[in-house]
């Protein structure tokens, strides 16, 4: 290929690469996701073409061009890395919230599974108590002593209990997202088990007086650590269920997609189970009256219900201004 036959080739790929630098430069609230694709697309073409035009032409003045046109390109992508705080901000605020919002049903799939456990391991352990110990794991059922509630207020490691049980819940998460590839099955079980937990040990302390005290310590970091768990069970739930209906796609391909969408989902929650995590390692077994826990519970609640009316807020602004 002659240098006249390579220019008229790609030469109006290089004159739209223009055309949409110079737009991501000027008016970049006017884009559309196709044309940021486009973008990406365009560019990586134009980085070949400049390394081809380095070996056969290294002289001519295309490859200066081309040089000068690549150079334009990368540097408005390492702009836009520079501001990832931007970006992390709008993740949080606009984005996470409207995956929410958009798969809200399969997030209320997630909490009535968990439910269904709870309430028939509750119902279970009232009717016998000795269900207790085939309901729970063993060093649960034998360990735990609805007496001693509270005995040890204050006298924990804190910042370990609070990282461990960070971890662990971001463990649980992270199962039932990816339980979705299953086609939800381990979500299912997963769900279901850790309400079969709560439910048990609730019946468990009802039977001994101590639900009032039972609760306290489980609804002020519960509303927000169970909330993250029923959004990454929902999105492990979108994910099984595209693919056990793929529709008129192949299985793969709704992986592909919904694994976005569901990865997505799953990020969103990691602020959430660190919030839990601090309530659940520093105010939980703090040396407090019961009724203050329960208040930081109905703050945890509003906290949340807050977020969600921000961040559709959010949404709806952005809407009408990209109209």
């Amino acid at each position: 290929m002659n240098i006249k036959q390579f220019m008229k080739q790609h030469r109006d790929d290089w004159k739209q690469l223009e055309q949409l630098i110079s737009l991501l430069s000027k008016k970049r609230r006017s884009l559309t996701g196709n044309d940021i694709e486009q973008f990406n697309r365009l560019y990586q073409k134009t980085a070949q073409n400049l390394s081809y035009s380095q070996t056969y032409f290294p002289t001519e003045d295309v490859t200066t061009y081309l040089n000068g046109l690549v150079s334009k390109a990368h540097n408005l992508l390492y702009k836009d890395q520079t501001s990832s705080m931007k970006q992390f901000r709008y993740f949080f605020s606009t984005t996470f919230i409207g995956l929410f919002l958009k798969q809200w049903k399969f997030v209320i799939i997630a909490m009535l599974l968990f439910i269904l456990g709870a309430v028939g391991s509750y119902f279970s352990v009232l009717n016998d108590s000795l269900n207790i110990y085939s309901i729970l794991p063993a060093d649960i059922a034998q360990g735990v002593d609805p007496e001693s509630l509270g005995d040890h207020d204050g006298a924990v490691d804190s910042p370990f209990m609070s990282a461990t049980i960070m971890t662990n819940n971001i463990q649980v998460a992270i199962l039932a997202f990816a339980g979705g590839i299953t086609f939800g099955i381990l979500t299912v079980y997963l769900l279901i088990y850790n309400g079969i937990i709560i439910g048990a040990l609730a019946a468990l302390f009802w039977q001994h007086d101590k639900a009032y005290d039972f609760w306290a310590y489980i609804v002020p970091h519960g509303m927000i650590e169970l909330t993250a768990i029923f959004i990454a069970g929902g999105a492990g739930l979108l994910m099984g269920y595209k693919l056990f209906v793929p529709g008129p796609y192949t299985r793969a391909y709704q992986l592909k997609k919904q694994a976005k969408h569901s990865v997505q989902l799953l990020l969103g929650t990691i602020p959430l189970f660190v919030i839990a995590g601090i309530i659940e390692g520093y105010i939980t077994p703090a040396p407090i009256s019961l009724e203050a826990k329960y208040i930081v519970a109905i703050l945890t609640v509003f906290g949340l219900v807050f977020y969600v009316l921000i961040g559709r807020s959010l949404l709806e602004r952005k809407k009408l201004t990209n109209l």
